[in-house]
């Protein structure tokens, strides 16, 4: 019996440690051939030299269980490199049929404190490197389509957050680098439709280098699998890189703790006509200022709080 992803390729970034580890043993345990994407720094912020030592780590397991994934160091937010990584994938293994965007920094500060460097550096890593991968491996899988004259295999699964959903005080960058990635990918995913490429995207909660002060208060069990752990998110993404997901498309799906929920759109909660050619300042005031009254703070996110949702 041939294994879901069988004769497939993928990429996966950040994946020397946590989540994307996570996620490449799972994609090579299903069978698909995985270049292991790590940049290597130590610090979650982004700090510290660069080294090897994390992706062939990771590829040192998959290859031990007898799967096969090759290493790959560069930035993905550096727009050359990200390219030189797609190409390796097509190099190695002939195609590239899934992305799995996951590389990521944090650099927290309130919004009245944060500097320059701090947003410009989140979103360049978060935002630009999801978007680096994808317009390569976009317009890889656009030229396969037009050669063959038809659809071809292509998933991509990136990654967003809670923080991004609910809202997180300390977070302004991550915050709106996660909501940029959101728009990213449903975009991605009305282009590349006709090329036979989904796009889908993740708010994952784990207990990993990324969160580990936001779990700090959260033990894990003595025994078992922690509910926190990585290992929940990746089945997830194996299965929305397989055949089976090919209907799914421009999604965002939360996932944690053997919980999945499918996230819709914005909806209209309430709507306003005026009854003047256009709105004056005091019918506004009559019309909104009483539907917001006596409201809590953040109920704008009730959907959010009914899944236990917050900042991740």
């Amino acid at each position: 019996m041939s294994l879901p992803l069988e004769g497939l390729s993928a990429i996966v970034t950040g994946a020397g440690r946590g989540l994307g580890r996570a996620e490449a043993l799972e994609l090579a345990r299903l069978g698909a051939a995985v270049v292991v994407n790590d940049y290597g720094k130590p610090g979650r912020d982004g700090s510290g030299a660069a080294s090897a030592g994390p992706a062939e780590q990771v590829v040192e397991e998959i290859r031990t269980a007898g799967g096969t994934a090759v290493p790959h160091t560069g930035d993905v937010a550096d727009f050359r490199q990200a390219g030189e990584l797609v190409r390796l994938a097509v190099e190695e293994f002939g195609k590239l049929d899934i992305l799995v965007n996951n590389a990521g920094i944090l650099r927290d500060r309130m919004v009245f404190s944060m500097t320059e460097d701090e947003w410009d550096s989140v979103i360049r890593v978060h935002l630009k490197g999801h978007f680096n991968t994808t317009r390569f491996a976009a317009a890889h899988w656009r030229e396969r389509s037009k050669a063959a004259g038809a659809a071809v295999y292509g998933r991509i699964v990136n990654t967003s957050s809670e923080a991004f959903v609910a809202g997180s005080a300390g977070q302004p960058n991550y915050a709106a680098a996660k909501g940029g990635i959101v728009g990213l990918t449903t975009s991605t995913a009305l282009a590349l439709a006709k090329y036979g490429v989904t796009a889908n995207v993740i708010c994952p909660r784990a207990r990993t280098r990324m969160t580990e002060d936001v779990f700090a208060g959260l033990r894990g069990p003595d025994e078992g699998l922690d509910p926190l752990a990585p290992a929940h998110v990746a089945p997830l993404v194996g299965y929305l890189a397989s055949p089976a997901a090919a209907g799914i498309n421009g999604q965002l799906l939360v996932v944690h703790g053997g919980m999945v929920a499918v996230l819709e759109r914005p909806r209209v909660a309430a709507k306003f006509d005026s009854k003047q050619e256009t709105f004056s300042y005091d019918e506004l005031d009559a019309l909104l200022t009483p539907h917001y009254a006596g409201r809590p703070e953040g109920e704008t996110f009730a959907a959010a709080e009914v899944l236990g949702l917050r900042r991740g």
